[in-house]
């Protein structure tokens, strides 16, 4: 089955899409992409994301989100020469606006509206992934784990799928595991706090550090870099999960406010909030996972940035980091192949979340399903 798999992480940066191959063979799933695509947001959309307050924002933007979703899907067949009416679906993540897990009723919210993906493309649009898992118990996210138990885990290696977006969040691969020994959860900001203090240290004309060449040049605040790792959300036992409420701008803003702005305090800022990203990852794998003894397979935009995957081996003498390119996944399109991955189970009645990763009290099938063209339930089933 040819499904799409779209996604837009805390960074509200732009669309992944994934056209993806998905079949089933004797009880074994297998997942390869056919062409991938990332789709760059507009400065302009990407403003409005990060700064949208109230319900007129929400719902202008859900709207024009849907569209540019779908315009990412069109590109994407277009450019792999697939007719849209050769797909039979898209996973579509949506883009997240704001995501509270704790408290007395956790709550989530996704937009980029799938019924414009529907009749935008023809295509059956899965989506609303996450508010089902809240509703049977858990915390919304994350999602990826089942995908990474799927296509990662081994029989005699214990591993450490990790994903570093604007959040990085770990599944715990035991060898040999069934899909109630994966344990997964978010360590707390990727390159949510680099991309803010980069956006910060230059009125915004940078919104990363790209290959860490900023960071390269500076030196670690060790002091900050203490206070920083007091925060309660780096002890806290898993299943956990966490965003932009609280490490986005400011937390950031912590790590520049009275720094030398010239250009070795500048440095020396962006290489203690990379450190930031590295000692909490590692330590999180440390704590809970094998202690370090492991094969720690990495994806996303986050293995681009040199210094951050040197710090990070840096800090995991006994792993063996690697990027999921050494088992045929690009980094870059993990995530988007993710939700195609996800997208089918929910059309196959099968549970897409893995109560380790979530806190679910129960195993459910996810989102939403916009039926397209021609859609009926036997194809689907």
């Amino acid at each position: 089955m040819r499904i799409i798999g779209l996604m837009s992480g805390t960074s509200a940066d732009g669309v992944d899409a994934s056209l993806a191959q998905i079949e089933e063979r004797d009880g074994k799933l297998s997942a390869r992409s056919e062409h991938f695509i990332i789709a760059p947001y507009s400065d302009d959309l990407r403003d409005r994301i990060l700064g949208c307050t109230t319900a007129e924002d929400v719902c202008r933007l859900n709207v024009e989100l849907g569209d540019v979703f779908a315009d990412a899907a069109v590109q994407l067949c277009e450019e792999a020469d697939v007719p849209l009416r050769d797909v039979a679906a898209i996973g579509s993540h949506g883009q997240t606006v704001c995501h509270l897990p704790d408290g007395e009723r956790p709550s989530t919210l996704q937009i980029g509206e799938p019924s414009v993906i529907a009749e935008r493309t023809g295509i059956t649009t899965v989506a609303d992934f996450r508010p089902r898992d809240i509703a049977a118990g858990g915390s919304g996210a994350p999602l990826v784990p089942i995908v990474d138990y799927l296509l990662l885990a081994d029989e005699t290696v214990d591993r450490v799928a990790l994903n570093i977006g604007g959040i990085a969040n770990v599944t715990v691969l035991p060898a040999g595991c069934t899909v109630d020994d994966v344990v997964a959860f978010d360590t707390g900001p990727g390159n949510m706090v680099i991309d803010g203090v980069m956006a910060l240290m230059t009125g915004g004309h940078k919104t990363c550090d790209r290959d860490g060449e900023l960071a390269a040049r500076g030196t670690v605040h060790e002091g900050m870099m203490a206070l920083t790792l007091e925060h309660p959300y780096f002890s806290t036992p898993p299943p956990k999960s966490t965003g932009r409420e609280q490490f986005g701008l400011p937390f950031a803003e912590a790590f520049t406010v009275g720094k030398d702005a010239g250009r070795k305090g500048r440095a020396n800022v962006a290489a203690t909030a990379t450190a930031i990203a590295a000692r909490t990852i590692a330590g999180a794998i440390r704590t809970w996972a094998f202690g370090g003894e492991c094969e720690v397979i990495a994806s996303g935009g986050g293995v681009h940035n040199r210094t951050l995957m040197q710090m990070l081996r840096e800090q995991l003498p006994d792993a063996r980091v690697v990027t999921s390119e050494a088992y045929g996944i690009a980094p870059d399109l993990k995530e988007a192949l993710a939700f195609a991955v996800l997208a089918w189970l929910t059309l196959h009645d099968r549970p897409g979340n893995v109560l380790g990763a979530t806190g679910a009290t129960r195993r459910a099938v996810l989102g939403k399903i916009v039926p397209g063209e021609g859609f009926t339930t036997d194809e689907h089933g």
